[in-house]
């Protein structure tokens, strides 16, 4: 009740302040909505889990230096490497988990 009556005081005092019109989005918003754009249309196919890290990679701007996306084992690599970090693995852990995670298809 109280914003009603809010509403009405601020109309009554002649007051010009409204409700922020809708702002135009900034160059990140901008460049983030086109990347989604093409993300979702290079995604058409791919369906679940292919899908699903399709997309996270491509709406980060994840690519090979070439500017195409990763390959699957670059993204196999990306994904065990993150994981890997996630559990603090180092030395001789590390490594037979990177290599049974390689593995994994």
């Amino acid at each position: 009740m109280a914003v009603p009556a809010l509403a009405q005081t601020s109309a009554q005092s002649g007051s010009t302040a409204t409700a922020p019109a809708k702002s135009t989005p900034s160059k990140a918003q901008t460049e983030q909505q086109q990347r989604m754009v093409k993300c979702n249309a290079d995604a058409k196919g791919k369906k679940g889990d292919e899908r699903k890290t399709f997309m996270s990679s491509c709406l980060k701007g994840e690519t090979a230096a070439n500017g195409k996306a990763l390959t699957s084992s670059q993204q196999r690599m990306k994904d065990c490497n993150a994981q890997a970090a996630t559990q603090n693995l180092s030395g001789d852990k590390r490594k037979t988990f990177m290599s049974t995670c390689l593995k994994a298809k």
